[in-house]
C-alpha cells in the first residue's frame, strides 16, 4: 500500500469556479478540470514571478513535484484556450494556509496572519506606505 499524499498548501481560494468561452454555456460545452492547487501554482509561478523553488516552499512540496503540478495546469489551460473549452476549477488535495505573502511593485514582502486574510486585503506597502 502506498503512502497517503501530502496535502499541498495554498494561500489563495478562486472568487469563481469556472471561465468559459464568450457566448457560450458552460452545461453545452467541454471543459477541462483544473484543481485548486494548479491554479496555485500558476499564481505563485506566473503571476506572483516567484523562483521555482520559493514556490515549492510556498506549496509545501518538493520542486519537482510543484513542476509537475505547474505543467500540468498550463496544459489544461492551454487546451481550454486553443479548443475553445470551459475551465472548471475544483478538487485537488489541498489546505489553506493561515499565512498570506503580499508584494508591492517594488519588491518589498510582507505577511499576514488570522482569521480574515483573505476578505481583507492590504492597500499599501507597509513600508513605503504606498
Amino acid at each position: 500500500m502506498g503512502r497517503q499524499p501530502l496535502r499541498r498548501r495554498v494561500g489563495f481560494i478562486p472568487p469563481v469556479s469556472s471561465f468559459t468561452p464568450t457566448g457560450r454555456q458552460l452545461s453545452l460545452m467541454q471543459g477541462v478540470k483544473l484543481t485548486v492547487e494548479e491554479l496555485e501554482a500558476i499564481r505563485l509561478k506566473d503571476v506572483e514571478e516567484l523562483e521555482l523553488e520559493d514556490c515549492a516552499q510556498e506549496m509545501n512540496v518538493s520542486r519537482t513535484t510543484f513542476s509537475r503540478i505547474l505543467d500540468s495546469a498550463r496544459k489544461s489551460i492551454a487546451d481550454a484556450l486553443l479548443n475553445g473549452k470551459a475551465i472548471v476549477i475544483e478538487g485537488g488535495n489541498f489546505e489553506v494556509s493561515a499565512i498570506r505573502r503580499f508584494s508591492c511593485p517594488m519588491g518589498i514582502r510582507w505577511y499576514a496572519t488570522g482569521e480574515n486574510i483573505f476578505s481583507q486585503l492590504p492597500k499599501n506597502c507597509p513600508i513605503r506606505n504606498k
